[in-house]
This record gives C-alpha cells, structure tokens and sequence, in this order.
C-alpha cells in the first residue's frame, strides 16, 4: 500500500466523521429557544436537570469517542501495515504468484556382486504439460491425434490428481523423436505442452532374477496411510508425495530408502486460477545409492537355466509342470549367489503401470501364479531330504544307534500289518544301518525311528524339537519380503487345525510321527529353509542368516557407504560330532553309492560333492522332485537346493538343476546326459 493511498483512506475517515456531527445535529434542531421577555438573548430550552436533551448530549458524546476510536484504530493498522509490516505482505504478495514443486531422482543401479547392473535407468523421452491444458479441448485433441493416443486417455493424465496441479504430468513416455521434433517445431500450436527426458527402470538381462530383485510402481494410497502412522516414522525416513514411484517388492522394495534419490526442486510462477505460467530458480535431483547384492550373475544365469533344464526333462518324462525353484548359498557367510522361480516374473511389464489383464494374468492359476517367488514363498513336503536331521534326532535320544538295523522287505508293519507301509523301493533294501539308510533313503529306517519317538516318553517330541532347532517351522529371516514360515507339526497343531473333527481323528498318532519322520504328512517347509539346513550340515551346525544385500556404494561413486556383516542365525542340535560325521558320509554315500546313473553326473566333477534327493508325494498330483547338495565335501563353501513341482523323483529331474549349477561354479558342465533312472529316489 503506498502513501497516496494511505492519504486518500485517511481524508475519507475524517469526512465521514464531519459527516456523522452534522446528521447528529440536525436531529435536534430546536436546542436553543429565544427569551422574548428579555431581549434576544438566547437560553436553554430546559433547565440543568436530568432532562431528555443532557441525557441525548452525553450519548452522543459517547458515540462520536466510539466512532473515533474505531477510526483511529483503523487508521493505526493502516499505517502499521504500510509502515512496519510492509516487507512481510510483500512477501505473500510473492508467495501466491510463485509455488515450489519437486521434480523426480533416479533411482540408485542394483548391482550384482562384481558391480554388473542387474537394473539400471535409461533416459527416455517424455511429453508432460500442466493440468490447466486440460481445458483446452482443441489442443489435447490435437495433442491425442499428434501421439495416437485416445482422446480421454490424454485428458486423464494432464489431469492426474496423483500430482499437484503445478507440476508437469506425464501424458506419454518413451515418445518417438519423431513425434517430439513435431511437437517442438510447431510450440505455438501446443502451449503448455513440454518435451522433458526422465529416467525408467532398465533390466539389461531381462527377466533375470524378477522375483528376487522386485519391481516399481505407483505408490497406494496404503503405503501413503502407513507412512503417515507416527508408529513407522523414524530418523531419515523419506517423506513420500502421490504420485511417488517406489518399490513394491523384492530388492527394490526391502531397500528402498537406499535406492531411493533425493527430490529435486522447481520453482515456478502461477496466476490467480494456479495455472503455471514461468519457471525461475531450480535444485538439481540427486540419484538414490546403488545397491550392490551378493548375486554373481554367472551363478544366477545357472540357477535359471538349470532349473528351466530341470523342468525340460520332467516334461520330457511325462510331467506336466512348469514350477520349481533352486538356490545357491554360500554356507561360510550366508550369502545368496542365486535364487530362480519358475514361472519367471518380468519386472519391466510393471513400468508405467500395468493393465488389469495382465495383472489378473499374472496372479492366475492357469499361469502358474508367477508372482509367487517359490523359493521362499513355496511351501511343500520335505520329503527325504530331512532324513539326516530324522537321524540326528534318533542318535540323540537313543532312538537308533550308529550300529543297530532294520530288515526293509519293501513293506513295514511296524504299527500291525492293517498299518503297513510301503517303503518307496517295494523289492526292499534288505538289511539297513541308520547310514545307509541314508545313502538308499530306505523309508523303514526311518519309519523305526518314528515309532520310537511315538512311545517315548521321556521325548515325544523329539523329532519336532530337532527340526525346529535346525530352523524349521520359522522363517530364516531373509531380507526379502513374502517368506513363508513353513510348518513342524506336533500334537497340539493338529488338535487346533483340525478342531472341527472328532477327538479320535485329530489325536496325535503313531503314522503321523512316521509320516513326518520321512518328510510327508502334514510338514511344510521352503526351498529355502531346507537350503539353510544342508548350510548348517556343511558348516558344523551353524546356520548364518542368508542374504542379498552386499553393499551400498555412496553417491559419489567412491567406496561403499554401508556393507553387510554376516549374522549367525542358529547352531543346530546335535549330540556328538560323531553323528555329524555320519550323516555327512551318508550324504556322500547318496551322491556316489545309491545310484550308478546318479553317480555318473558327479564323478566328471573335480571335486566331491554330498547331497540328498527327494520325493515328496501330494494327493492327485505327481510326486515332487528335491535334489540338495554341499561342496566341497571337506571344505564346504556352496550349497545348490532344487525343487520341481510335480517332476517325478528327485534323481530324475531336479538333479539337473544342482548339476548344471556346480557346472558353472566349477567350470566343468555335466557330460552324463540324461541317464539318471528311477531307481534314484
């Protein structure tokens, strides 16, 4: 306000008052009267009392202070506003011409160990305007026509309500440069319109490793709620806009404050409607970190194309199956050098959104639910490959001695011949010890030590209480999101998850001990968690917390700023290392002794190899296929876990898998071709 102004209101206020005096006045026009009996002196029409005209006076006296005070308290903020605070309005006078908005980071590369990128950005070109264009018919019309886009596709995303209304919207990425030389060759035909390059997810290698390194999206009004809880706030804790890309699983998800950049800003002018109409000053964004894994993309390569050759033979033999998992750790550390699931997840279908056809597609049965990452996710009968920690807990508890045996005739009657059960081998073994029950995985040993455990009394629950200290039941504490827990049932479980049947029926009972003894029944575990077991077996019981974050290299690109340290997870129960000792050279036995087709796929490697097959059975569908290994066998540094659903034995198709992954650790490929028969369990 300046001081004409000022002057104008001032002389305004005090006509106004002159203006009230005289209207007062004139109310009263007979005040004074004229003595005629003395001279034209005038006097009082009233005398000094309290009479009407004294009472009139005083309110009007009254009136013309309020007036006044009013005035001059009007006039005091006038000049307060003009003289003192002067710089302060001038300052929102600006603040509603201008607004400041953000403009989008990078997000940090996702590497593998060796610093080759697993996902990357690349720059593409995109064509935004602001939400004011959208009123403009003729020009999104012509813009629709000019990006072979639908007319009220390009009105939706000028009019994006994800985002303020003075940011820029994207209407189209990826945009031909062609189309873009035409759009910015003829400007005026297309004001408010700007050509801007961004940054999109890049997977180099396509579909490798989906699952584990996850992928972007839009953020959801949920995660926007859950941010906004003052119980998941803390420290650095990025504060999220609509219209925020993040990550929604995998990699991109768990380490997502890492990945994530630093927002630039922008700012612009607007007119009174809010519509931009300039740009001034602006803050470059800063990428988000890169994240190095402990992926080795050789490995990696191995584990998806082993298990795709995994499912091809099981194909091959008449299985109809296209699911599975295999991972690779290394048992000295925890690290995961790979990790495949089969149907594969392509994160690149996600960039930019995705069509409810092809979401409903990809968490279809008839696809085979390819958003479920099986390795940790996929919960499925051991089978034999729990066998060893079925020994450990036999040993320890007295159950069956390194010496004692069992006669396997191909048919058990441990429970009374109404009870009988088949060993998986119906010619039989013939004499067992509890190591070669290993080796030749003779279901009757094992059905002894279920029966023994059955009528203990001292440790009914022996069994269960060796598997949960060896991590089953519990999730291994992977940094990804989605891991299953798996499942060791007991008698209190089966009490409370069959609770709608009679008491007989969900009593605890000697063939459900059996059952879990040699990996059917009721138990569920992770292609993972089983992984970690074999770890444990490999490495004198300890168990380390598997992993795949590595490192996190700073922005700059100098060194790391933040790298993993190994966390032991678990030391798994056993009563003498003697016992150890012989389940290890059991497992060895499995690889060399149980199968001479079997064999012949490990000796053409130069080093000695310790492992498990099994086969997991399922009501009404084909049998499961396991294969799990550690190597070297006297210094253990990797362990290769498979599983097939529903591709037969164990020897007949998830060994693939294993075999192809030692190739390419090894450098030595298998050369026994497709030999291994069913005799292999």
């Amino acid at each position: 306000m300046d001081a004409k102004i000022l002057v104008i209101i001032t002389g305004a206020i005090l006509v106004i008052a002159i203006l009230v005096s005289l209207v007062m006045m004139r109310r009263n026009p007979n005040r004074f009267t004229y003595d005629t009996a003395h001279g034209t002196r005038p006097r009082a029409s009233e005398g000094e009392g309290n009479t009407s005209q004294v009472a009139f006076k005083g309110r009007f006296t009254m009136l013309a202070a309020g007036v006044g005070a009013v005035f001059a308290a009007i006039f005091a903020k006038l000049w307060s506003m003009q003289m003192v605070s002067s710089d302060y309005y001038e300052g929102l006078s600006n603040q509603n011409q201008t607004r400041t908005v953000t403009t989008p980071a990078p997000r940090g590369r996702i590497l593998d160990r060796n610093g080759t990128p697993l996902v990357t950005n690349r720059p593409c070109l995109t064509v935004a305007a602001y939400r004011s264009l959208a009123e403009d018919t003729v020009t999104v019309r012509h813009l629709a026509n000019v990006l072979g886009m639908p007319y009220i596709a390009v009105k939706r995303n000028i009019q994006n309500y994800n985002e303020s209304a003075q940011s820029l919207h994207t209407v189209a990425s990826d945009v031909r440069r062609s189309t873009v030389a035409y759009i910015q060759e003829h400007a005026s035909f297309f004001k408010n319109v700007e050509v801007v390059e961004r940054t999109e997810r890049y997977y180099p290698y396509g579909s490798l490793a989906g699952h584990l390194l996850g992928y972007t999206g839009t953020i959801t009004s949920e995660q926007l709620e859950k941010q906004d809880d003052d119980e998941n706030k803390s420290a650095g804790t990025i504060a999220y806009k609509s219209g925020d890309i993040v990550g929604q699983t995998g990699v991109e998800l768990q380490y997502e404050r890492l990945l994530q950049g630093i927002r630039g800003e922008q700012t612009v002018q607007v007119n009174a409607a809010g519509a931009v109409t300039g740009r001034s000053g602006a803050v470059p964004a800063e990428p988000g970190s890169d994240v190095k894994l402990t992926i080795d993309l050789s490995i990696q390569q191995a584990c998806e194309n082993g298990l795709a050759h995994a499912i091809q033979i099981a194909k091959q033999n008449g299985h109809n199956t296209n699911r599975g998992a295999c991972v690779c750790l290394d048992c000295t550390n925890g690290e995961i050098l790979g990790m495949a699931s089969s149907p594969e997840l392509d994160p690149s279908v996600f960039i930019g959104g995705v069509s409810n056809d092809v979401w409903n597609q990809l968490n279809s049965e008839d696809s085979g639910l390819p958003m479920i990452n099986r390795a940790i996710s996929g919960q499925y009968m051991s089978a034999s490959t729990i066998k060893p920690l079925s020994a450990l807990a036999a040993l320890k508890h007295g159950i069956f001695t390194e010496t004692q045996t069992t006669m396997c005739s191909g048919w058990w009657t441990g429970f009374g011949e109404s009870d009988g059960k088949w060993c998986w081998l119906h010619s039989g073994h013939g004499t067992m010890t509890l190591r070669n029950g290993i080796v030749h995985s003779c279901d009757p040993v094992f059905y002894d030590i279920g029966k023994g455990f059955f009528y203990d009394k001292d440790n009914p629950e022996g069994l269960q209480e060796m598997y949960r200290s060896w991590g089953l039941g519990s999730s291994t504490g992977v940094d990804l999101g989605g891991e299953a827990s798996g499942r060791v049932p007991d008698a209190k479980w089966k009490s409370e998850y069959f609770s709608s049947w009679s008491e007989s029926d969900r009593t605890w009972n000697g063939g459900d001990m059996t059952n879990i003894a040699i990996g059917q029944g009721d138990i569920l575990v992770t292609p993972l968690q089983m992984a970690c077991v074999y770890a444990g077996i490999a490495n004198g019981g300890k168990e380390y917390v598997p992993h795949v974050f590595l490192s996190a290299v700073s922005r700059d690109g100098e060194g790391d700023t933040v790298t993993y340290k190994p966390k032991e997870r678990l030391k798994g129960d056993f009563a003498k290392e003697s016992h150890l000792n012989l389940v290890r050279d059991g497992l060895k036995g499995v690889i060399y002794e149980e199968s001479s087709d079997q064999a012949s796929h490990f000796t053409s490697l130069s080093t000695t190899v310790a492992g498990k097959s099994g086969t997991g059975q399922k009501t009404n569908e084909d049998d499961y296929s396991w294969f799990i290994v550690y190597a070297p066998y006297d210094d253990p540094k990797y362990v290769v876990a498979s599983l097939v659903e529903e591709g037969g034995f164990g020897a007949t198709a998830s060994l693939y898998a294993v075999r192809d992954v030692l190739g390419a650790i090894y450098g030595e490929p298998d050369t026994a071709g497709t030999t291994a028969g069913d005799g292999a369990r």
